[in-house]
């Protein structure tokens, strides 16, 4: 553990460090193949190596988690279980998928979803992009009805924000002064998964009135973490997040060494890798 914790950001009066620890590769969404999904879910399938993994960040000072906690029991028993041994809070990011119909049962299905991110103990919570745009109308710039579930959001004493795909989000939230505290956007050196040029969304979240808690810096495995975190680190603003998902404890203190450098602008301390003839000069030394 480095000495010094993890650079911060505050948002909505609340203190957050600037790594986010990501669950889609504790919970099995690989965004790659069924089968590493199945390895995934089979390492993470009890809360031990979760535990290992938490107890790496937070004793780095990366308190937060973001995630769909009400869908992950396991991942939700290692927070509470790393929180109790270390006897530290973890901050809960919660997106949820809830239905955003325009009809009273789902209104009602929607507080249900969002009373039990108050339950589960999450201080923020985020609609889930399939939700939140499910709700814009590009015509008329807006998203539409949003009110109604950030104030659900504000009524059950939860932070509100928004989970973004479609960038358009952001724009339209801060055009109309929405309710909402920080944003969730895909952003990484490939593109992966964006629905704009990598510039464009630079741009939007560079401008964004809000901090922004950037998703995918690797691509989901496509780009190295030297790569990806580096211009992660690099293109963004001191407000903003950088959420990083990792399949062990191991890849967890070299994604937290590989930002520290880049934050510092120095070398990353980390071994190289393996090769079946390590003498080589290209190598180096």
């Amino acid at each position: 553990m480095s000495n010094e914790l993890f650079p911060r950001t505050t948002v909505a009066g609340i203190s957050l460090p600037r790594m986010l620890i990501g669950t889609n590769w504790m919970a099995g969404w690989s965004h790659r193949t069924p089968s590493a999904d199945l390895m995934i879910q089979e390492r993470h399938a009890e809360t031990d190596s979760v535990c290992r993994m938490l107890e790496v960040f937070v004793n780095n000072g990366i308190d937060a988690i973001m995630g769909l906690f009400n869908q992950t029991p396991v991942i939700h028993r290692a927070i509470l279980e790393t929180e109790q041994k270390l006897g530290k809070k973890i901050t809960m990011i919660d997106t949820p998928i809830i239905n955003v119909d325009d009809n009273a049962a789902a209104r009602k299905e929607a507080e249900a979803m969002i009373k039990r991110s108050k339950e589960l103990g999450s201080t923020f919570c985020l609609i889930h992009h399939s939700s939140a745009e499910q709700l814009v109308n590009k015509n008329k710039q807006q998203i539409q009805r949003l009110d109604d579930y950030t104030q659900m959001i504000r009524d059950n004493g939860l932070i509100p924000g928004l989970s973004a795909h479609m960038p358009e989000l952001i724009v339209y939230s801060d055009l109309n002064n929405y309710d909402v505290e920080t944003y969730i956007q895909l952003y990484n050196c490939m593109g992966f998964l964006m629905q704009v040029e990598v510039e464009t969304v630079n741009q939007i979240i560079r401008n964004a009135k809000k901090p922004v808690m950037t998703i995918k810096p690797m691509a989901a495995g496509r780009v190295t973490p030297f790569v990806g975190l580096n211009f992660n680190w690099a293109t963004l603003r001191d407000c903003d997040m950088v959420t990083v998902g990792c399949f062990n404890e191991r890849e967890a203190l070299e994604d937290i060494e590989i930002s520290r450098a880049a934050l510092e602008m120095r070398a990353a301390r980390i071994g190289k890798r393996t090769s079946p003839n390590q003498n080589q000069d290209a190598f180096g030394k």
